[in-house]
């Protein structure tokens, strides 16, 4: 009982209502329950605080788990569907579970597919906080006549006059902004994150003594819908023509091997090239993949200094803060979810306000296409960003 206490006065009822721009308890909320403990921690804390709170429940994809796998860390599968319903049960709250597999199959796992056979690395994770859980989801909370959809998602969000901003989470190594880069401003005026002022340990320790069964559930990893994490078997599953096979030359044309599948590879790939004991020019430097050309059905490779990036090229991009789109700015950028901040000179297109270049203050390594590059202010607070296409040394 005095841990319990003490875990309580961290969540003063008053501050918790007035940093997530909450109404008062007694309202409405819809809480994203996707079986897993963050989302449940959510949907107990509004419960516990005196919300009325509704739990929705995404079946996004349906697969069999072998015995190496039934515990893996999936996510909106069948077997989080049935947690998430254990714990709305337990909280005695209304729960529905809805039936998004076709869209999420549309939305994220074709894109997913397809991105692969095009020589990208795509993140379904975005691609799915765009599509179902944004939009959809938003969508179906406003049919339940509430003005706010919870998340569990590790990352503050703070009013400021008319703005609404994203700021990296407390806990940096569990920190979720870059995935949600391309929220836009109308769905944040919905959507809050309770969540971001804490740390996992602490959100762990509230779910054991919530009594909720899935206090030590393992995290979701990035691809939640391939549950033995082999994405290449997945792809080559759902497209045959993944493995085609092509050549694997250096930057100078030099044919060094063959490949089975340009699906094997990403960029900054360094063991599993398939060419044996070749290496560069430096007999004490392995070859990383540079470069993956989908038409020519070709993989490049080349030593470490050969992949460095200074300039990144992007689209699609999507700015919380407003800045002069006919003018650079300077942000600190970061081209994966677990990369550390870069400083870097952004650049917005005067023809294309979607288009922009990053100018980085120094090289990155494996510049993805199909990654997304996300940038911030020295406040952590999160400017925007945009997907990758394409990056150069110069």
């Amino acid at each position: 009982q005095y841990k319990w206490r003490g875990l309580m006065k961290e969540i003063n009822k008053l501050k918790f209502i007035q940093q997530n721009n909450l109404p008062e308890p007694g309202s409405r909320v819809v809480v994203a329950m996707s079986g897993g403990v963050d989302s449940s921690v959510t949907a107990a804390l509004f419960n516990h605080l005196g919300y009325e709170v509704i739990g929705v429940t995404m079946k996004l994809y349906e697969e069999k788990l072998s015995k190496e796998t039934k515990n893996s860390k999936t996510c909106c599968a069948g077997i989080d569907v049935a947690d998430a319903r254990k714990v709305a049960k337990k909280m005695g709250i209304k729960h529905y579970i809805i039936d998004y597999k076709d869209r999420f199959r549309e939305s994220v796992i074709n894109k997913f597919v397809n991105s692969y056979l095009e020589g990208q690395t795509p993140i379904p994770c975005i691609l799915c906080n765009q599509t179902v859980k944004f939009t959809d989801l938003l969508d179906f909370t406003k049919k339940l006549k509430s003005e706010i959809l919870a998340t569990g998602h590790y990352v503050k969000r703070i009013e400021s006059g008319k703005d609404i901003n994203l700021y990296q989470a407390d806990d940096y190594k569990k920190d979720q902004s870059y995935f949600l880069f391309s929220t836009t401003q109308e769905q944040l005026k919905m959507l809050r994150f309770p969540l971001g002022n804490f740390t996992k340990s602490f959100i762990r320790e509230l779910a054991e003594r919530f009594g909720l069964e899935n206090f030590n559930k393992p995290d979701s990893q990035d691809i939640c819908f391939v549950p033995d994490g082999d994405y290449r078997k997945f792809v080559k599953k759902k497209a045959p023509d993944a493995s085609k096979g092509g050549i694997i030359e250096d930057l100078s044309g030099k044919e060094l091997g063959k490949h089975k599948g340009i699906v094997d590879y990403t960029i900054g790939q360094r063991k599993g090239i398939g060419i044996g004991g070749i290496k560069g020019k430096n007999q004490n430097s392995p070859l990383y993949v540079l470069d993956i050309n989908r038409k020519s059905n070709k993989v490049i490779v080349g030593s470490k200094n050969e992949l460095m990036k200074f300039v990144i090229y992007l689209e699609g991009l999507n700015l919380f803060v407003d800045k002069n789109c006919n003018k650079s700015f300077q942000a600190l950028i970061k081209i994966r979810s677990g990369r550390k901040l870069v400083a870097a000179k952004i650049e917005i297109d005067k023809k294309n306000s979607q288009n922009g270049k990053v100018q980085l203050s120094e090289p990155e390594l494996g510049v993805a296409p199909g990654q997304a590059c996300v940038f911030y202010d020295k406040d952590r607070r999160m400017i925007g960003g945009g997907w990758i296409t394409s990056s150069e040394f110069k």
